[in-house]
């Protein structure tokens, strides 16, 4: 298919034996990305995309350049010089890039992560510390900002990788060891703390290969997503899902990808987008398995007094106990080959694609190629339209 496009094959170097991973032939029928534009301009690593509005978005890399797209007409707009916000200081900036206020030097770790939380509050994953800090209104100006330390929280044991927030309510953090956390976002306590984000109970191996697979950046949580129900966490080369009200994993694929994922989103219509080192994008679904349906409750001892039937208690533990028990599985549905490095991250676009960028030093605009033939089209009966209407005109 697309394979050697880019003039380098996938597979991670050194990687001998057969891989694990769900793989799709080249027929992929729910994949609508069959087009894909290649964007030069970058001269090093690009390992940042930020969504500007509905079509523009900047991108950033090892180069120290910022560059701003247009992912409608596909032309660089305009370069920018490169501005931090984070680092061993919190900066705040103005529109015009002017810095208005930094914090004091917090530890030598640096700021792996910001997440923003209600009553203009920021949190900053500092190392194994959470800081929680409150920006107010500077008493010297009406522009000026202060940053105010409020609180720390030291519930994990190891530096702090990935922060999301999931609502006005509630956020989850992940660290290098496996950790997941919920916290409440208004006081800042901890709610839930996962110190393993999958169930053995998922996966067909023995509880031998299981211990030999937990090596520490298998387990590693790298980048997490939510919806409003639950938190999807990139661990180690795997995709889990984790139900917020279950408070537990509801599916998984522990090899989604050859190499360690480095960033998942949530799509539309249940599909997630991940990529991952191996330098691949792919797409998954996720689906509610058929239930078969409920054996009755045996009656036994207690049909003696209800007369043949199942007490209403068993009834409803029956029932309690079939809702509970719903599973639900990760299916691939689509493998963007077009990088021939690492993919960094990527963007979300919907119709006008999907943005993605590589340590190869490229980024890529994938394209629904359905779509775009039916513009052409259009594009090209409105040209036609448009000469007959002058020819008429003679």
């Amino acid at each position: 298919m697309l394979r050697w496009l880019m003039g380098g094959g996938r597979e991670p170097q050194g990687l001998s034996e057969k891989s694990s991973v769900q793989s799709l032939g080249e027929e992929q029928i729910q994949n609508p990305y069959t087009e894909l534009l290649v964007l030069k301009g970058h001269h090093d690593i690009v390992r940042f995309l930020v969504q500007i509005d509905d079509c523009r978005f900047a991108s950033a890399g090892d180069d120290g350049i910022v560059f701003l797209w247009n992912a409608q007409c596909l032309t660089v707009l305009q370069r920018l010089d490169v501005w931090l916000s984070g680092g061993s200081d919190l900066c705040v900036w103005n529109r015009k890039l002017d810095l208005l206020c930094k914090t004091s030097h917090l530890t030598d770790a640096a700021i792996s992560a910001l997440v923003e939380l209600p009553k203009n509050c920021v949190a900053a994953a500092v190392g194994k510390e959470l800081i929680i800090f409150r920006l107010v209104v500077s008493t010297e100006g009406s522009e000026g900002w202060d940053v105010l330390e409020v609180k720390r929280l030291v519930d994990h044991q190891d530096n702090i990788l990935s922060l999301v927030s999931v609502n006005d309510l509630t956020f989850v953090t992940g660290s290098h060891v496996g950790e997941l956390i919920v916290w409440d976002a208004l006081d800042w306590i901890s709610q839930v703390c996962e110190h393993n984000t999958w169930d053995p109970s998922f996966h067909t191996v023995t509880q031998q290969e299981i211990k030999l697979s937990q090596k520490q950046h298998e387990v590693s949580i790298q980048h997490l997503t939510s919806d409003a129900e639950c938190v999807f966490a990139a661990v180690g080369k795997g995709i889990y899902v984790y139900n917020l009200q279950m408070k537990r994993v509801i599916a998984c694929q522990r090899t989604a990808h050859d190499s360690i994922v480095l960033h998942i989103a949530k799509l539309p219509n249940r599909q997630l987008i991940s990529c991952s080192e191996d330098g691949s994008v792919r797409i998954w679904e996720l689906r509610e398995k058929q239930q078969l349906p409920a054996e009755p409750v045996p009656t036994g001892f207690l049909s003696m007094w209800g007369f043949g039937r199942a007490n209403k208690q068993a009834s409803q533990t029956a029932k309690k106990m079939q809702e509970s028990t719903t599973s639900y599985s990760l299916e691939l549905i689509g493998d963007l080959i077009g990088h021939s490095s690492a993919v960094q991250m990527f963007l979300y676009f919907s119709e006008l694609g999907l943005v993605t960028c590589s340590a190869d030093h490229l980024i890529i605009l994938w394209k629904d190629g359905e779509r775009e033939s039916r513009l052409r089209s259009l594009t090209l009966f409105q040209k036609l339209e448009q000469n007959d209407a002058l020819q008429l005109s003679f």
